[in-house]
């Protein structure tokens, strides 16, 4: 399967710096009550924040950065795959807002906003990823997707599989 991924982060667009995720980059284990079953990944959209479902009343909880005004989603859905240092393909709106990048941005290349990993999402063009960005990360920042620290998502990435329950809150 090729990884078109449409992941839409205009703000991410152009030559960027490679960083190391700063500090602040660790997940917490968080008291949490909710409705959702072990192992659901549970985005709180307004929050910006990504929980990890442990049990019933523990979380894994990371900041995220997350779609900005007008590209925000809400649903369920499931992780369709898993990529380490995925190529990127701008989708057709990224490339209208930013017809001057590439068609392919390889993986590992400094200017590839997916960062270190991204986990795409069944039923769209969103994924949940890390970037090389790591300013971006607790803003309304992405063209739908959810954006994570590289050591985040390196983190998220070995405690979940194919098939992982996705839920995003607004």
């Amino acid at each position: 399967m090729s990884l078109k991924i449409a992941v839409a982060l205009a703000a991410t667009m152009g030559a960027v710096a490679l960083t190391a995720s700063p500090a602040l980059a660790r997940p917490d284990v968080v008291a949490y009550r909710g409705e959702y079953s072990p192992g659901t990944i549970v985005v709180k959209t307004s929050e910006r924040r990504l929980y990890l479902v442990l049990d019933g009343e523990r979380a894994v909880r990371y900041p995220v950065g997350v779609g900005k005004a007008g590209k925000r989603w809400a649903g369920e859905t499931r992780i369709s795959g898993k990529y380490q240092h995925p190529a990127w393909s701008p989708p057709a709106d990224v490339k209208r807002d930013n017809p001057s990048i590439p068609d392919v941005i390889p993986g590992g290349s400094p200017a590839n906003p997916m960062g270190v990993a991204a986990m795409t999402l069944e039923g769209g063009e969103y994924a949940i990823h890390g970037t090389n960005r790591p300013n971006s990360v607790g803003g309304f920042v992405s063209y739908g997707c959810v954006r994570m620290f590289n050591d985040d998502i390196t983190d998220l990435y070995q405690r979940v599989s194919v098939g992982t329950h996705v839920v995003v809150t607004r």
